[in-house]
């Protein structure tokens, strides 16, 4: 059988026998349009969550200069990475997404563990993910609250913030579930209205913007490395932080019309208007900053609602403000519904301890209602080191992006070593295939290195970057438990 007469045999079954091919019969609700799976994978990566929580990082860790080119750069090599996901997603769009993925592509002897291992940094990842939208959330909201009622903004009621919005957004993903779909969707909107707003505001009501120089080559090192090529390098980490989530689609390819091109087309379509949207939101504020020393040391301890109060002034600051810490309530919501079903999956298939209670589906919902809460309880649990640690909201970042990425470019390195013998889906890259996997992987070495990597100096107690202790504590984990009973019966035939 050719590719094109593979792809067509696939497209003609329904979403339903397709899933059985893959071994799993249809349980979850299939209710998602491709515009609605799109969505889900849009709000996550969320530019106004993640380029904004980490528009301060960025300040201190090469300025302007890396803000602007290091989202250029970060920007299309995700592309890359998401091209080469979103091929293989379409030849098996299942839920379990990248561990399965693994598991098809890999040599048949060592194909379980394969599986086993990316599936654990894909949940580390997506837990990571979680957290650090959320608390992302809790920071600007503590922003608004002191700006608006003098709230003072504390290590322990920024955790307390943070907590509440988990709890919301476990509730909404329990109870609320044609509610969260719905909001979505919106969502979408939201974030391209609300950068459309936000960029006219900064671009026509100051008296006063930054010259393009300032923007484009101004570079400041704050970190207390000595060099600027390290800080460089570290400083891609607010870009590459945003540009996470998108396997949201395949994720929820269960729950999606026509999977197999919906899916793939999704991970693509959130990772280049997610490209175009955030630059202009960038250079937007970037222009607008009013005074570099004053956004750094502002009371409300978020630099861009500082830029937003001096470019605009307190009632328009405040209220664009409010858009920001909407999209970011969005983003932290869709990423708790991506995270339950990736949970969902792995635990169907033994891989969690007490699977059997995270693989429950509810009878009235048909939603992993246990999932969900494992979801947020587990981002909480990486969310509490910031009460002893200054630079714990850059580690999870960290975390996020290294779980997530090894999690991604596994399935792309076994289908690089598959070559021509991978069967391709509806969606593919045809002759690009290979090359752009062999790119993705070399750029996700990298940054895997890279942000494990010290950020401030000199390293102490409360500047330590703790994402290597919490990578290998994960893998050393996960390798004892293969080790001594999964290698047994995990995806076993």
């Amino acid at each position: 059988m050719t590719d094109d007469t593979q792809a067509g045999t696939e497209s003609a079954l329904s979403d339903e026998e397709r899933l059985a091919q893959l071994g799993y019969t249809q349980v979850l609700a299939r209710r998602m349009s491709a515009f609605s799976n799109y969505a889900v994978s849009f709000t996550i990566i969320s530019v106004l969550s993640g380029c904004l929580t980490l528009y301060l990082f960025g300040m201190v860790t090469g300025g302007p200069a890396v803000i602007t080119w290091g989202w250029v750069v970060v920007g299309l090599m995700t592309l890359l990475v998401g091209l080469s996901m979103a091929e293989i997603c379409s030849a098996y769009p299942t839920s379990a997404g990248l561990y399965f993925w693994a598991h098809r592509l890999a040599p048949p002897r060592s194909a379980a563990a394969w599986a086993w291992f990316t599936g654990w940094f894909n949940v580390l990842g997506q837990v990571a993910v979680t957290a650090g939208i959320d608390f992302g959330a809790a920071s600007f909201l503590g922003a608004w609250l002191n700006l608006q009622f003098g709230f003072g903004v504390t290590r322990g009621r920024t955790v307390l913030l943070f907590a509440a919005i988990l709890l919301l957004h476990g509730l909404l993903n329990t109870f609320g579930v044609r509610i969260v779909a719905l909001l979505n969707s919106v969502s979408v909107w939201w974030h391209v209205v609300g950068v459309a707003v936000i960029v006219g505001a900064l671009t026509f009501l100051p008296d006063h913007h930054q010259p393009a120089s300032f923007v484009f080559t101004k570079f400041v090192n704050q970190t207390g490395w000595g060099s600027g090529f390290y800080v460089v390098l570290l400083g891609l980490l607010m870009a590459q932080y945003t540009f996470t989530g998108y396997d949201a689609s395949a994720h929820m390819t269960e729950e999606t019309h026509d999977a197999s091109t919906a899916g793939p087309k999704g991970i693509v379509r959130s990772i280049w208007t997610s490209w175009i949207a955030g630059f202009v939101l960038l250079l937007g504020f970037t222009f607008a900053i009013q005074s570099y020393d004053g956004a750094l040391r502002s009371p409300t301890g978020a630099p861009p609602a500082q830029i937003l109060l001096d470019a605009l002034g307190a009632t328009t600051g405040k209220l664009l403000l409010l858009v920001v810490i909407g999209a970011q309530l969005f983003c932290g919501m869709a990423s708790v519904t991506a995270n339950s079903r990736m949970i969902y999956a792995f635990s169907r298939d033994g891989a969690l301890p007490f699977s059997r209670v995270w693989h429950t589906v509810s009878p009235r919902t048909r939603t992993p209602v246990a999932a969900v809460w494992l979801a947020a309880l587990g981002a909480l649990a990486l969310g509490l080191p910031y009460l002893i640690n200054s630079t714990a909201y850059a580690a999870v970042t960290s975390i996020a992006v290294i779980g997530l990425y090894i999690a991604y470019v596994i399935p792309t390195l076994l289908r690089v070593r598959k070559g021509a013998a991978f069967e391709r889906g509806p969606w593919h890259l045809g002759r690009w295939s290979v090359p752009v996997g062999v790119v993705s992987v070399c750029w996700v070495v990298l940054i895997t290195v890279l942000f494990m990597l010290p950020q401030v100096s000199p390293v102490t107690w409360e500047t330590f970057n703790y994402a290597p202790v919490a990578v290998l504590v994960v893998l050393g984990s996960a390798a004892t438990w293969w080790l001594a009973s999964a290698r047994h019966w995990f995806l076993a035939d």
